[in-house]
């Protein structure tokens, strides 16, 4: 198990067939490289996850544990589809030769509050986090990131207080960690652009970039 999974995993395949929004989401990862809003830390330790559901089940594609920043285009082998997951247990099934990210049971939850949401990302900034903590929805600097006590601390979000339409959240237990998400990764990302770090940088870079189609493989 890897150090910073802090759930029970179980493969139930070694590989993934090929799905529509990879391109998608390696458009919107490269162009959170580019922000530094994933990466990699001092240590060599990559940060910072993305997400899409598969279809409307309740399954979802997840980049593979530590892909934060080491590579520049994630492949069908740096990412897992989870397949069921158990929040009272710490313990999901995936197919993949990854790792699931330290945060697949985080994202499992937003997926399971709210319905409509088809994409989730996770990064790290620490102006943007100094700047919505406590003012955001926010969880209990109690709990630790990657957790089953994470995944019910976000399902407390969504039914007291108004994350449900402002789609962002920040981890008051994991230093600069911030969460957003949408109808699709556009949306998410768009989200994460109205947040103060991400706004400067994303004019400091002349960003203009646009995702690619849905259809785009």
């Amino acid at each position: 198990m890897s150090h910073y999974v802090k759930f029970t995993y179980q493969c139930a395949r070694a590989d993934i067939g090929p799905f529509n929004t990879l391109a998608e989401l390696n458009a919107c990862r490269r162009k959170l490289l580019e922000l530094r809003l994933i990466g990699l830390d001092s240590n060599g330790i990559g940060f910072g996850n993305l997400s899409v559901r598969d279809s409307a089940s309740r399954n979802f594609y997840i980049t593979g544990s530590a892909t934060g920043g080491g590579l520049l285009k994630l492949s069908l082998t740096d990412c897992v589809r989870v397949v069921d997951y158990d929040f009272k247990k710490n313990w999901l099934r995936y197919e993949g030769a990854a790792i699931p990210s330290s945060e697949s049971l985080t994202h499992a939850a937003i997926y399971e509050s709210e319905l409509s949401t088809t994409a989730v990302i996770h990064c790290h900034d620490s102006v943007s986090w100094r700047t919505l903590l406590d003012r955001a929805p926010t969880t209990s600097k109690r709990v630790p990131y990657g957790t089953c006590e994470m995944a019910r601390e976000i399902i407390r979000l969504f039914k007291e207080t108004d994350v449900r339409s402002r789609k962002i959240f920040v981890m008051a237990g994991h230093e600069d960690g911030i969460v957003t998400f949408g109808k699709n990764l556009e949306e998410a990302f768009a989200v994460l652009l109205r947040q103060p770090k991400a706004s400067i940088s994303c004019i400091e870079n002349g960003f203009h970039e646009r995702f690619p189609a849905r259809h785009e493989r």
